[in-house]
C-alpha cells in the first residue's frame, strides 16, 4: 500500500488534470497505454485478435490511472478500494470479449491492492479512442486514513 505521494502522475494529453479528488474519492482521468508521453499501443482492437496481445495495453492504461491517483494521496493515507472502474474499447464490430480484456485490468488492481482492488466495473466498446488508443480506463479510488 502507498502512503504517500510519489509521482506527479501521467502527463495530461490536453487540457485537464491526471486526477482530481473531492473528499475520500480519487476520480482518474482516462488513462490510455502511454509510457512517458508515449502511446505503447494503438487500436483498433479485433474480433480475430487473442485477448493476450491487447494484456500490456490494458495493463499500462490501469497502472496510469493507479499512479495519478496515488499521486492525490496525502501522508500516512492508502488506498481503500476501487468504488468504479470503466474499460473503454476502441473495438472493431464483431468484437465481444470486452470483459476478458477489463479481466486484465482487474488482476492488476488486485496484484496492487488485494482483494480491495476489486469494485463495480463496465467495460464498453467504442469505435475510437483518443490517439487512436486500444484501451481507457478511468477509475473512482477510496482513500483510508
Amino acid at each position: 500500500m502507498n502512503t504517500a505521494s510519489t509521482s506527479a502522475g501521467p502527463t495530461p494529453q490536453g487540457n485537464y488534470k491526471p486526477a482530481s479528488r473531492f473528499g475520500d474519492l480519487i476520480y482518474t482521468s482516462g488513462m490510455t497505454p502511454r509510457v512517458n508521453g508515449k502511446l505503447r499501443f494503438t487500436g483498433p482492437v479485433r474480433s480475430n485478435d487473442p485477448v493476450e496481445q491487447w494484456r500490456d495495453a490494458v495493463i499500462i492504461a490501469c497502472r496510469n490511472a493507479l499512479t495519478a491517483a496515488r499521486s492525490m494521496l496525502g501522508q500516512g493515507e492508502g488506498l481503500a478500494g476501487v468504488p468504479s472502474m470503466t474499460v473503454f474499447l476502441a473495438a472493431e464490430p464483431g468484437f465481444v470479449q470486452h470483459s476478458k480484456l477489463a479481466d486484465f485490468a482487474s488482476g492488476f488492481l488486485v496484484d496492487e491492492l488485494g482483494e480491495k482492488g476489486i469494485g463495480s466495473r463496465a467495460a464498453v466498446g467504442v469505435a475510437t479512442l483518443p490517439g487512436n488508443a486500444p484501451v481507457e480506463i478511468q477509475i473512482v479510488f477510496a482513500v483510508e486514513r
